[in-house]
């Protein structure tokens, strides 16, 4: 009778914690380099930066995350970023009673952002690269034009600034949110039903759908909570600049993806990691910064960036995986023809 070996549960740990070592290892080397050609980058001030920055791309890459874990992907990410800092603006109208309105009215409609998108992607199947593109466009252009109706000076009401400035254990508070939203996914997804299911769904739709589970449910909340993810960056944003202007979302059009990609999740959806989406985002803002410290031309920047995430596509998660399924196929293979031949000279002695 023919009997498989379950694998142990270490070697079931290594596997999946493999897609999740490579951007680790690219912080260690990040910060050696840093230390030995650029070492203004790892001053209070080069810290203080990547912390801020990197937490803004942090919140937007788990948005990103959570869309790729249930198979898809969000192009929305500009024009749903810029709307909750526009919004600051124009419904804060520089009071500070309207701050919590403006953070209500900013969430809500990046919300109902991510149900369009969700809808018209999980219930009518439409490509999601085309509909999240376009979809943008279209909050881009009604943001542009919400935009002109107010003076160009207007800023957020002067509380939200003077929030930003006022920091815990020397770092500046939205580091701290970006730390507990990526806390609140760990717990979601390791200790809830409903984050084990949503990572079960993405990971295997056609089974789920078999089995009961709504797998059209699952994609459209995954865009809609993406959205508002976005939509806080966003807000904490206007907070640093105080009179953001059209464009600000522009660089978390692909920064985000390229986020998860580093951080090793899944392309064809369902595992994914939050810490590793977290740090792969610090990752790039260090590299950025370390950029600018070394005073590389920008053209050079945009070369060093793409090179950097070719590279992170090249050992992406799903690759490292079935590399390390190559080689422990590898290793059990001698294994069996061991047996073989034991069984062999048995079957000849008797």
């Amino acid at each position: 009778m023919k009997t498989t070996r379950a694998p142990s549960s270490a070697l079931t740990s290594f596997v999946v914690a493999s897609r999740y070592m490579p951007v680790y290892l690219a912080l260690i080397v990040l910060v050696v380099v840093a230390s030995i050609w650029a070492p203004a980058t790892l001053t209070n001030a080069g810290l203080s930066a990547i912390a801020l920055f990197g937490t803004y791309l942090a919140i937007t890459a788990l948005g990103q995350m959570l869309v790729i874990m249930a198979g898809g992907i969000d192009l929305s990410v500009p024009g749903t970023f810029t709307l909750g800092a526009i919004i600051m603006v124009g419904v804060g109208q520089q009071a500070n009673e309207r701050i919590w309105i403006a953070i209500l009215t900013a969430v809500g409609l990046a919300a109902l952002v991510g149900l369009v998108n969700g809808i018209i992607i999980g219930g009518l199947k439409l490509n999601a690269l085309i509909v999240t593109l376009a979809v943008g466009q279209v909050v881009t252009g009604i943001v542009n034009r919400y935009h002109k109706t107010f003076a160009i000076q207007s800023s957020i009401p002067p509380a939200l600034s003077d929030w930003m400035t006022v920091r815990f254990l020397g770092i500046s508070r939205p580091f701290w949110i970006g730390v507990a939203l990526t806390a609140l996914l760990i717990f979601a997804f390791r200790y809830t039903t409903v984050g084990r299911r949503f990572q079960v769904v993405g990971a295997n739709p056609v089974a789920s759908l078999v089995s009961g589970l709504r797998v059209n449910l699952n994609q459209i909340s995954a865009y809609v909570v993406a959205a508002i993810l976005y939509a806080i960056a966003g807000v904490l944003f206007a907070a640093l600049l105080r009179n953001p202007g059209v464009t600000i979302g522009a660089p978390y059009l692909l920064g985000p993806i390229a986020a998860v990609v580093i951080g090793g999740a899944s392309l064809t959806g369902g595992l994914a990691s939050p810490l590793s989406t977290w740090a792969a985002a610090f990752f790039l803002a260090g590299l950025n910064q370390m950029m600018r410290v070394m005073g590389l031309p920008t053209a050079l920047q945009f070369v060093v960036f793409g090179l950097v995430i070719i590279g992170g596509m090249l050992v992406s998660g799903d690759r490292i995986i079935k590399g390390v399924e190559q080689v422990l196929r590898e290793r059990r293979r001698p294994n069996r023809i061991e047996k073989q031949k034991m069984k062999s000279s048995i079957d000849g002695s008797g």
